[in-house]
């Protein structure tokens, strides 16, 4: 039966990530020979060949590709041991590092640590770190945090089999006028309504393409007067009527007394939260126990919405 090498499997996923010896090499604190020769050896082992030389680069055959699907599988159930042989060994305590962009610590870690504490049982101890989407998933990948909490828009789709997505709950978004804006008191308000005024929102990423994809769906492509990433510079840019902008409700903790919110009508856009961990961990006690206290603090949250 041919021999297959876990450690050098793992090199060839991480080549397949990064895409290049080098970064590969730098992710996981090789040399780039080193690199070389582990595949060079594993490929040896498997009888098939891994890297073809591409330019000055090199990229992964088909066979590589095959192994990779076939090594997917294998990894995600050596997670599921280890979450098991965890629960064994621990019971459902134990540490769990969670990721989680800025809105959800507040509105949703933080409550799921305090569910977890009256429940008057041992339970996990969550350690968090704040990481936009693209980041919490990286530091996923390399075993880095245990569970990340993103926007699905950010999130990797169903096909990536190294992750398991779980849903959590749909955020609307409401727009903030500065309080004696034309608007503030309208009976009914759209997105469309604001089609004239000047917006403010990231100048890239995440929030940026959420405000711009809801304003386009409304019909229209916002006027960007200025650029922040947090709620607090935002926010007191609308209360001093210098734009407007889309405030996710989960965020509205920040609301400001010259700051009115409103909930936009039939046109409500909304960002999607999800929970992923890696593929195989969702069955360990401590990890499952988190992700059941963050949906059990979700459902409240999304029921306070309506």
């Amino acid at each position: 039966m041919t021999e297959w090498d876990i450690k050098k499997l793992r090199i060839l996923r991480v080549l397949s990530e990064r895409g290049t010896v080098t970064a590969t090499a730098e992710a996981l604190l090789m040399t780039p020979s080193a690199v070389s020769q582990q595949l060079s050896n594993l490929g040896r082992q498997l009888g098939v060949p891994l890297l073809e030389a591409q330019g000055r680069r090199v990229r992964l055959t088909d066979a590589a590709h095959l192994v990779l699907r076939h090594a997917e599988v294998v990894f995600a159930q050596l997670e599921r041991a280890e979450a098991e042989l965890t629960g064994y060994l621990r019971g459902e305590a134990g540490e769990v590092r969670v990721g989680a962009f800025s809105t959800a610590v507040p509105a949703l870690v933080v409550p799921a640590v305090q569910l977890l504490r009256a429940e008057g049982r041992p339970g996990p101890e969550l350690r968090v770190r704040e990481a936009e989407a693209a980041q919490a998933y990286e530091l996923l990948a390399a075993g880095d945090v245990d569970l990340a909490l993103s926007l699905a828009a950010h999130a990797p789709t169903v096909r990536d089999t190294r992750f398991a997505l779980l849903p959590l709950l749909a955020d609307p978004l409401d727009v903030a006028l500065p309080v004696g804006h034309r608007l503030a008191e309208a009976p009914e308000l759209r997105l469309a309504d604001l089609d004239a005024e000047p917006w403010i929102f990231g100048g890239s990423g995440p929030w940026s393409e959420i405000t711009t994809a809801a304003c386009e769906a409304a019909g229209f492509v916002p006027e960007q007067a200025h650029s922040a990433s947090g709620w607090t510079a935002i926010l007191a840019m609308v209360e001093a009527g210098m734009g407007v902008a889309l405030i996710p409700r989960m965020a509205s903790a920040e609301r400001r007394k010259g700051v009115a919110l409103r909930v936009l009508g039939a046109d409500l856009p909304r960002r999607h939260v999800v929970a992923a961990v890696r593929q195989g961990a969702e069955a360990g006690p401590a990890v499952a126990r988190v992700l059941a206290a963050l949906k059990e603090v979700s459902a409240a949250r999304e029921e306070s919405f309506s």
